[in-house]
């Protein structure tokens, strides 16, 4: 999953939240992250389910993340499920003395995800219940193969705010400037009144929907090449800077490849550690462990000690792990 062609709406916004703001993402928000300082390292733990992923402990899909140090909720796989757990958490604020009126929850997904019946029992919830909240709406164009024009016949997502009585804007997802006027806006509105406000960040979605996808078999790859010249978000916040004389093409060079190297090393530190221990299949979800769980423990204990060290296909497995699973040895 990756937010080529959306940077400016991700970190645009990211930029004009407070560190303590509480974000619900979808699959695009990694810059939400890097912007708030989540690191490289722990991207790639992550992303690879090594034993330094200290948000999801390798049990996740990768570019679920989630870190309560830097109030990132953690992902979910299915589409707009994140929208009216945003509005609860909303709720919560808004009911807390210590941080209403000093913070805002902001939920981010597409416009497919606004097909979801979630994204109207999420508005309706904000807007009886109330609380501050932002709902950003990253309309690329596409979800995965279907294109906005055949998601909805209706002047896009915006036009639905209304409706439910939440404040609404629609801002050029493209430009970073743009996105950060009407977050920032869109956030005192929310915190001041106690209250809803959708955004509606108009952009287009230049990568594929994620590595396993093909968009070429659905759309023309010229209008993806054109896309990329002709209204790519680094390229308009690139010549502002310049135009500005705060930035230079010798500087684009230089920090382009600076970060190049800092990610493969990144990547190539991360793929030779090995996963978390073998017991967190069982911890986190429950305080006390039911027993259905107490009986897989044990059956895994059971063919662990019977098959760990002498059966290759386990022997090499088992290895891959913190601790090579001896916690299950005895």
């Amino acid at each position: 999953m990756t937010s080529y062609g959306e940077e400016a709406s991700v970190v645009g916004s990211a930029a004009a939240l407070e560190p303590t703001d509480e974000v619900l993402g979808q699959y695009r928000e990694m810059g939400v992250l890097v912007w708030r300082g989540f690191g490289l390292e722990n991207i790639m733990a992550q992303c690879l389910g090594n034993e330094l992923d200290a948000s999801t402990k390798g049990r996740q899909m990768p570019v679920h993340f989630g870190s309560p140090e830097y109030h990132f909720h953690t992902i979910s796989s299915p589409l707009a499920t994140q929208i009216p757990q945003a509005a609860g958490v909303a709720y919560a604020i808004k009911r807390d003395p210590a941080r209403r009126g000093q913070n805002c929850a902001v939920v981010y997904f597409g416009e497919g995800a606004a097909s979801e019946g979630d994204f109207h029992a999420g508005l309706a919830m904000a807007s009886v219940l109330g609380g501050p909240l932002i709902l950003f709406c990253r309309n690329n164009g596409f979800a995965i193969s279907t294109p906005a024009s055949e998601q909805y016949s209706g002047d896009g997502i915006a036009s639905r705010g209304p409706g439910y009585g939440v404040d609404t804007i629609r801002v050029d997802g493209n430009d970073a400037l743009a996105v950060y006027t009407a977050m920032k806006e869109a956030r005192r509105r929310a915190i001041e009144g106690n209250k809803a406000v959708l955004v509606e960040a108009m952009s287009y979605r230049v990568g594929h929907h994620s590595t396993s996808d093909d968009s070429f078999a659905y759309r023309a790859k010229q209008e993806v090449e054109d896309w990329k010249k002709i209204d790519n978000p680094h390229h308009r916040f690139r010549k502002y800077l310049e135009s500005k004389g705060w930035w230079s093409p010798e500087e684009e060079d230089s920090v382009r490849a600076s970060q190049k190297k800092e990610v493969l090393s990144a990547f190539q530190k991360a793929e030779k550690l090995p996963k978390p221990r073998l017991d967190n299949l069982f911890l986190d979800v429950y305080d006390k462990m039911p027993w259905n769980l107490i009986e897989q423990r044990d059956e895994l204990k059971r063919l662990l000690n019977k098959y760990g060290s002498t059966w290759e296909p386990w022997k090499s497995e088992r290895a891959k792990f913190q601790g090579a699973g001896k916690e299950f040895e005895g």
